[in-house]
C-alpha cells in the first residue's frame, strides 16, 4: 500500500520534476532558481526551502533521473525477456523519446552538466552509473561478469552518445539514419544481433 504524501512531499516531487525538466532542456546555466520555481509553480522562496540552491537543486534532478533509469532498466527486463536489449535500444532512439528532450533520460541531458560539476556529484553520478551498468550486465550474455559488465558500458556508452548526436541534427531524415545506425552497433556491443522486424 502506497503511503499518502504529505503537501510539503507532493510540492517537493513537484519541484523536483520541473528541476529535472528544467535542467534536461535548457543545460544547468540555461535556466535559473526563477524559471524553475515559475515552472513548479511556487514561489523562489519556497524553491530555496527545499533545496538550498541551484546546486542543490541539480543534484536532485541528477539523482531523481539516473534512479528513473534504475528503475526502468529491470522493467525492460522483464517485460521483454531476452529481447530487452533491442526494446531498449529502440526506445532510448525512437523518436519520441529524441524528440522529448525535457522528460528524456538524464543519462544523455544532464551528462554534459555533471561533467562541469563538483567532485561530491561526479562521485554520486559515478555509483548510479555503475548501479545502472549492473543491472544492465544481468540482462546480457557474456563468458564472464567482467565481460557483460564491459558490454553494458559498451552499449550505454553507444546509445549516450548515439541520442546526443540524433538531438543535434535538424534534419529529421538525418537523425533517423543515424538513429538505426547507432542502434545496430548498440545491441551488437551487448553482444547480441538485432532482429528485423
Amino acid at each position: 500500500m502506497t503511503e499518502k504524501l504529505t503537501k510539503r512531499e507532493q510540492t517537493h516531487q513537484r519541484m523536483l520534476a520541473a528541476a529535472g525538466r528544467s535542467f534536461r532542456s535548457h543545460g544547468y546555466a540555461g535556466i535559473g532558481v526563477d524559471g524553475i520555481a515559475k515552472e513548479a509553480g511556487v514561489t523562489s522562496g519556497a524553491f530555496y526551502a527545499h533545496f538550498g540552491s541551484k546546486d542543490g537543486a541539480f543534484t536532485s534532478a541528477v539523482i531523481g533521473g539516473l534512479d528513473e533509469v534504475i528503475e526502468g532498466v529491470p522493467i525492460f527486463q522483464s517485460t521483454h525477456g531476452n529481447g530487452w536489449v533491442q526494446a531498449f535500444a529502440d526506445y532510448y532512439l525512437g523518436k519520441p523519446h529524441r524528440d522529448d528532450q525535457a522528460c528524456g533520460c538524464a543519462m544523455t541531458s544532464l551528462t554534459p552538466e555533471v561533467v562541469r560539476s563538483n567532485d561530491d556529484l561526479k562521485l554520486t553520478y559515478e555509483k548510479k552509473m555503475v548501479k545502472i551498468v549492473a543491472l544492465m550486465a544481468e540482462g546480457l550474455a557474456g563468458t564472464s561478469e567482467e565481460n557483460r559488465i564491459a558490454r553494458a558500458w559498451s552499449m550505454l556508452a553507444v546509445l549516450i552518445g548515439g541520442l546526443s548526436i540524433t538531438r543535434a541534427m535538424v534534419n529529421v531524415d538525418t537523425a533517423e539514419q543515424i538513429s538505426e545506425a547507432v542502434k545496430v552497433v548498440a545491441i551488437k556491443a551487448a553482444g547480441q544481433t538485432q532482429t528485423v522486424v
